[in-house]
């Protein structure tokens, strides 16, 4: 029998334990040669696109680093169980505090993208998408929770101009409550997640999230989309590979494939 909890990601204690773990994580992520793209440039660049061709010009820009530096702020989200036999485990997750986007911390793009595009992004990073728990451990740590906006229905939702538009909505939040930019932050998007189920479900891309609470996803697990299709609610929150099990660090792939600690991970 295994029972989970989940602390907060700013925790002091926590963050004096693993802020250092954190940051290290976060070195594989490139850095943008000077002169690259804000996001609002970026957006009029790719105005016409949508699907595929615009996921090209996102996996250009996000391999070449032009992505936010507050997105190098890995955050710290402790989960803690107990494996058979009632002995406790404290696992520690490093998280990009947003999904990913285009620009700078002053002018950035939340981008969707297609799944190969998002595989992609993490393996180049050295990261991983997360799991459907990991997703909701990371809404039950964020000290900011943004409501869902969601938009009309539609062929549109494809388009540059609805990400665009869904873009400024959830801007315009944050600065309601006066978020600073690497503040762990959840409940805007759906997330792109990784999954056993996309084993029987070869070409498609699995979803989930998008809380308007605890307990509370707006989209359950899908996979009803193509490996390609992406609309303005998607977004794509990197995982380090690299996690800590009662402090030790250790790969995620085994840790998932632990079947003691494994669950506290994935269902």
């Amino acid at each position: 029998m295994l029972w989970i909890t989940i602390a907060s990601a700013i925790a002091p204690a926590l963050a004096s334990a693993h802020s250092t773990e954190c940051g290290s994580a976060a070195a594989s992520i490139p850095h943008a040669a000077p002169g690259a793209v804000g996001g609002r440039e970026f957006a009029a660049r790719v105005a016409g696109l949508e699907g595929t061709a615009r996921d090209g010009e996102v996996r250009a820009e996000l391999l070449a680093g032009d992505l936010p530096e507050h997105l190098r702020h890995l955050a710290p989200v402790r989960l803690e169980g107990r494996v058979a036999g009632g002995r406790p485990v404290e696992i520690t997750l490093c998280v990009m505090p947003d999904y990913l986007s285009v620009g700078s911390d002053q002018d950035a793009l939340l981008v969707p993208m297609g799944l190969p595009t998002a595989l992609e992004v993490a393996a180049h990073y050295g990261f991983m998408l997360p799991t459907p728990r990991m997703v909701d451990a990371i809404y039950d740590a964020a000290p900011v929770k943004l409501d869902p906006q969601p938009m009309s229905a539609g062929n549109e939702m494809r388009s540059t101009a609805y990400v665009v538009r869904h873009n400024q909505l959830i801007a315009a939040q944050r600065a309601a409550k006066n978020a600073p930019p690497d503040a762990l932050t959840a409940g805007h998007k759906k997330d792109l997640v990784a999954t056993a189920r996309l084993a029987s479900a070869p070409g498609r891309v699995a979803i989930y999230g998008w809380h308007r609470g605890p307990n509370q996803p707006i989209q359950p697990l899908s996979t009803v989309h193509g490996a390609d299709y992406a609309d303005y609610s998607h977004g794509v929150r990197l995982v380090s590979k690299i996690v800590y099990v009662d402090g030790a660090p250790r790969q995620i792939g085994a840790v998932l494939a632990d079947p003691r600690v494994g669950p506290l991970l994935a269902n």
